[in-house]
């Protein structure tokens, strides 16, 4: 799982990964994965070195690997 914050105060990596389950799975079959989303995950080093969120809108991207997501915002 990836998490972008596009109006951060301060520059940020375009994609962070945040959450990572490793899955196997048969041909054909399919599974359910579920990751919560917390202020925690949000949190980066602002301007004044501070360890916080911003609140505001963020992009979830899940996929295999980092180019073929899926993206969702929250």
């Amino acid at each position: 799982m990836y998490i972008s914050d596009p109006v951060a105060s301060v520059s940020r990596a375009v994609k962070e990964l945040k959450g990572f389950q490793k899955i196997l799975l048969a041909p054909g079959e399919s599974k359910e994965v579920k990751f919560t989303v917390s202020p925690e995950l949000l949190k980066f080093y602002n301007s004044k070195l501070e360890y916080n969120w911003e609140p505001g809108q963020f992009e979830v991207q899940i996929g295999g690997n980092s180019r073929d997501v899926k993206k969702s915002g929250v």
